[in-house]
This record gives structure tokens, sequence and C-alpha cells, in this order.
């Protein structure tokens, strides 16, 4: 069957040259001639990706899962990485297009056909003719744009800031992805740490409830505080389950970011704790310095100035379009066509050739007026992309200033939920020292170890809020990296 096939389209192709030309052309499609794709970054998470453990190329997730893990395999499998990293691809082929324009098109075709011709005329069957022959007519068409006013380059210069947009958005989609990730995995660390201090705390409510149970049961202590020392080992087991329900869904959340399914089960390590934690030195620097850096290296800013840049070229294309085209155009063309002689007379066989090469001038005289309003709509199209760069310039100078505000608030905020905790937990176990002693209150005790959680809670909240504004900072400075982790 196959070589029944294969013999039909080399009688339709004109002979196995020309279906050798087409295997030949097919396989063209697959070459990049100008090296496209040497702008497109390996991966899809750009010039973030961690080239030493290339996570792009492993299914195996480490546990525990640390912060820059989580980084890596999200930017690499999440959807809106997956789709800047496309974008890009897309317009680097642009960029392809605008440099073939450069070179001359080349195309053939090759027909064979069966034909049947037969003339009869009424009443003079001596002049009836007819022929059976088999077809074949070949034709090569040159055509190469010489000069076209500026057309061609203009549009390379569109399909390049194009790409420029195009890197630009995936910078900042890696920025936006990275940041989202990075949050979630400190507030899943974070409802571990809540976690931890539940447990804690209940332990410590557990214990407290066993020695009034003792007291009382030794006649030491009323009924009363057994019931208050139960009542709060009850709260403690409460806000216990409250915590690993609310641990789950931010696991939940941070398994979703990586592209897993939330019910994935990932290991969260221990929150880090410190109390020599300071912010960069690199966001030392006044706001107003940070905003205008962020004016000049967001990729929100990038992509919107190369958009703009692309608009104004667009319009130098559309007006090139509307102008003079001289090319460089050629034919060659032969066929079989049997020769009819006349009336009654045989076909003849004969072989037609036909050639030509020589310069096309082509004028555009009149297109309805399209032209005039293509060009006043690429000329809008630029006051919009104006007013986008505009926006995205405020949003930047208005992101950092609320991210170094907070960033500034959490900082100072550290000091003192480091002071809080050790005051807390000294309190702590000086008042359960008098309560052993049978000098003290369980009302005191009971206030002391809630003060206690309360403050450990408050210890792990600042460091998370910390350490989140630092990222949060660094993304609207569009200079988030896993140096930053």
């Amino acid at each position: 069957m196959e070589t029944f096939f294969a013999n039909r389209w080399r009688l339709l192709l004109g002979g196995s040259a020309a279906a050798a030309m087409v295997v030949s052309m097919s396989s063209a499609c697959a070459l990049d001639i100008f090296a496209t794709g040497k702008l497109v970054s390996a991966t899809p998470a750009g010039q973030l990706n961690d080239a030493r453990s290339m996570p792009c190329n492993s299914g195996v997730r480490p546990h525990p899962l640390s912060l820059r893990d989580a980084v890596d395999w999200t930017l690499c499998h999440h959807p809106k990485t997956a789709e800047a990293w496309a974008n890009v691809k897309v317009a680097a082929s642009g960029v392809g297009l605008g440099k073939a324009a450069y070179l001359p098109t080349l195309s053939t075709t090759s027909q064979a056909l069966r034909e049947h011709s037969t003339t009869s005329v009424s009443n003079q069957p001596q002049l009836d003719s007819g022929y059976r022959s088999i077809v074949r007519s070949n034709a090569a068409t040159l055509n190469w744009v010489l000069y076209d006013f500026g057309g061609r380059s203009a549009a390379l210069r569109n399909a390049t800031d194009l790409l420029a947009a195009a890197r630009a958005n995936q910078d900042a989609v890696l920025q936006e992805v990275f940041l989202t990730v990075a949050k979630d995995f400190y507030s899943a660390q974070a409802a571990q740490g809540m976690l931890d201090a539940a447990r804690e705390t209940e332990r410590g409510a557990e214990e407290i409830f066993l020695v009034a149970k003792t007291r009382v049961s030794n006649g030491i202590a009323p009924i009363s505080e057994q019931l208050q020392a139960q009542t709060s080992f009850t709260q403690a087991i409460s806000k216990r389950v409250k915590a690993e329900g609310e641990l789950q869904n931010a696991l939940g959340a941070l398994a979703v970011d990586m592209n897993l399914s939330p019910a994935e089960m990932l290991e969260m390590p221990a929150i880090e704790d410190s109390d020599t934690l300071q912010s960069s030195a690199q966001f030392n620097a006044s706001v107003s310095e940070l905003i205008e850096v962020a004016k000049h290296t967001h990729p929100s800013i990038l992509a919107a100035q190369a958009q703009l840049n692309a608009s104004i070229e667009k319009e130098g294309m559309v007006y090139a379009q509307g102008m003079p085209q001289l090319s460089l155009v050629g034919r060659y063309s032969n066929s079989n066509q049997p020769v009819n002689l006349g009336l009654g007379a045989l076909s003849a066989p004969s072989v037609a050739r036909d050639r030509y090469i020589g310069i096309q001038l082509t004028i555009p005289l009149f297109e309805g007026f399209a032209r005039s309003y293509q060009i006043q709509q690429a000329r809008n199209q630029s006051e919009v992309q104006r007013a986008l760069l505009s926006q995205a310039e405020q949003k930047a100078g208005l992101d950092v200033w609320r991210s170094y505000q907070n960033l500034q608030m959490y900082t100072q905020n550290l000091d003192t939920s480091a002071s809080l905790t050790k005051i807390s937990r000294e309190s702590f176990a000086a008042v359960r020292g008098r309560y052993r002693a049978g000098v003290g209150s369980i009302l005191e005790l009971l206030n002391a170890q809630t003060s206690l959680a309360d403050a450990k809670q408050q210890r792990v909240q600042a460091l998370t809020d910390w350490r989140t504004a630092r990222l949060d900072l660094a993304a609207k400075l569009g200079k988030l990296s896993m140096e930053n982790l």
C-alpha cells in the first residue's frame, strides 16, 4: 500500500526530483536559520533558574521543602510562567519573520494529469480529432523585494521591540510568581509555627490542669481552681485543632502554587528565629532613590516602554506599506501540452518553455483611504501605550513606597516581638514556680500562660511579615532573585 501511494505521488509531482524537493522543503521548516531560539530562555524559569540543580528537569521534590526548592519548582511548572515563556517564543519567531522578509522567495509548482481530449464536428466526421496523453508542467517563480521605503526595517524593529516586551513581561510574571510562592511558603511555615506554639500551649495547659487536679484532691485548693484549669486546657485543644486546619489550608495553597494537587504531602521546615535579623543593605537607601530605581528596572515598566516603541515602529511600517515597492522577479516554466494543428488533424507532441527575469515596480494608487486610517490607528495606539507607560510608572512608585514603609514597620516589630516573647516566658516561669509552691493563684498562672502563647504567635507572625516584606520590596524593585532568599 505504501508503494502504491509513493508511486502516485511521484506521478503527480512529475518525478522523483520533485518529490525529493518536497521532502527537502518540509525538513527546512524545522530550521532556525536566524538562531531565534537563542533569544529565548532555556526554561520557563528564565534567568531565575538555578542552573546547578536544574529543577525543570527533575521530578524529585526534597523533604523537608526549602523556600529555594519551592521557588525553583514553581517557576519551572507554574502555568503563568509557561504562558509567558511561550509568548517569548512567539515574539522570537516574529523577529525571524522580520529578518526573512529581506530574503528572496522562490516557489515551484509541478503538475501531472491524464488528459483525454476529443473534438466532434457535426456532419463532418473527417474533421473529428482526439488524443490521450499525460501532461506535465513545471514552473519556478522568484520574487525579491529590493526596496520598500523602510517597510521591512520598520517591521523588524517592531518585532524586536515586541520581543523585548515579551521578555520583560516574562520577567514581570516570574517576579509575580516568585513573590506569590514565597509568601505562601512563609504563610505555611508560619502556620506550622503557630501549630507548634499551640501544641506547646496545650501541653502547658494540660500540666497546669493536672497540678490543679492534684491540689483539689489533696484539699489544698477549691474545685473552682480545677474547673478553671480544665477550661483553659479545653480551649488550648480547640486552638490546636484550629491551627492544624489552618496549616492544611496553607499547605494546599502552596501545593497549588507549585502546580501540584492540594492533597500533595509537603513537609515544612521549622521557622528560623534569630535576634540579629536585619534588612538588606540594598534596601537601606532612601525611598525616593528606590522609586527612581524601580522606574528604570521594573519589568512591567520595561515591557510598557517596549510596547510603546513597537507601536511607534508600527506606525512607520504601515506608512511604508503604502509606498512604491521595487522587486526583482523571475519565472521559468515548461509544459508538454500537445499542440492541436487544426480540425481533423492529429495533435502533435510539443514542449513549451517560458522564462523571464526583470525589475517590477509596484505603486499603490488608491486604497479607498484605508492607508490614512491605518496610519491614524497606529498613531492612536502609540498614545494608548504612552498612557499605559505612565500608569505603570505611577503604580511602580506607589508599590515601592508601600513596600518600603511596610518593611520599616515590620523591621521595628522584630525587636518588639523578641522582647515580648522573652518577658512573657520569664513571667510564666516565675508564676508557675509560685503556683507550684502554693503561693500563687490559678488566674495569675492562666493569664501568664495566655500572654506567653500570644507572644509566641506574635513572634512567628513578626518573622513572617518581615521576611515577606523584604521579598515584596525586592519584587517591587524588579530585583527579586535567588540571592534574596
